[in-house]
């Protein structure tokens, strides 16, 4: 039996990659701050799968999700997918400080919560697996994305040192750098940046959940999505760095 914990999966992609790996008969641990949007999904899901109130900005909430989680699972995690995550975006100087503050507490404190509380359940398992929710925002800063786009090159960085560390513990660490993805994070935004506007949103969430169930299946430190960002990410290797700067100028006015 596989045994997948997913935090903030009680909607967007988090919902979508639940129901893509129950689909694939894995067993599910649910975490997030919305009780009732958990008890939807596990209605539609089936009662074999663990549910759990969990804000991975509180200590005490994480610590006792994860015991609780590795008492339901026989202290088994095979993957552990950081998808708890929030965006605000605008100009920098527009968005209260406090804002930013909970983006770099939810992003990536909140991830780095998580795993350091996961990190005995994914050891005691045999080729065990970690996916962090990382964005193509990690690349080049994106205007008016700056604190999540810090978040996600945070998140980036410890996915590529611990993908090394944990090697000993026969522990894969990778993450997902993805563009836009059409999901309540987005849509419900009141500024609508123009990037968005240039590039569109093109991507569901159930397509994120299927590159997911790829990823997990691969060995790459970092999965990239679709043409458009694969295709960026290649040119940066020979592009000079003005150039990137200038088309995300482009793109952002």
């Amino acid at each position: 039996m596989n045994y997948m914990l997913i935090t903030g999966a009680a909607s967007g992609i988090g919902a979508a990659t639940a129901r893509r790996f129950a689909q694939a008969g894995w067993t599910l641990g649910l975490l997030d701050v919305n009780a009732e949007a958990l008890e939807q999904l596990q209605a539609r899901l089936g009662d074999k799968h663990w549910i759990r109130t969990c804000d991975v900005t509180d200590a005490e909430s994480v610590t006792r999700a994860v015991a609780d989680f590795g008492a339901f699972s026989g202290n088994q995690l095979h993957l552990l997918l950081n998808c708890a995550g929030i965006l605000n975006i605008g100009q920098f100087e527009d968005i209260a400080m406090a804002d930013h503050a909970r983006i770099i507490d939810i992003n990536v404190t909140g991830l780095m919560r998580v795993t350091h509380e996961a990190f005995p359940l994914l050891k005691a398992t045999p080729g065990a697996r970690v996916i962090n929710m990382s964005s193509a925002s990690a690349t080049y800063g994106t205007p008016h994305f700056a604190s999540y786009s810090a978040s996600k090159f945070a998140v980036r960085g410890l996915t590529e040192a611990l993908n090394i560390e944990w090697q000993a513990h026969d522990i894969l660490v990778q993450d997902i750098m993805t563009p836009f993805v059409k999901t309540p994070m987005v849509e419900g935004q009141s500024f609508r940046a123009p990037v968005i506007e240039r590039l569109g949103v093109r991507l569901s969430a159930e397509d994120l959940a299927e590159e997911i169930w790829k990823a997990h299946q691969g060995k790459e430190v970092h999965h990239l999505v679709g043409l458009q960002f694969k295709t960026l990410v290649a040119s940066n290797k020979w592009l000079p760095t003005a150039l990137t700067r200038s088309v995300m100028g482009y793109l952002s006015r």
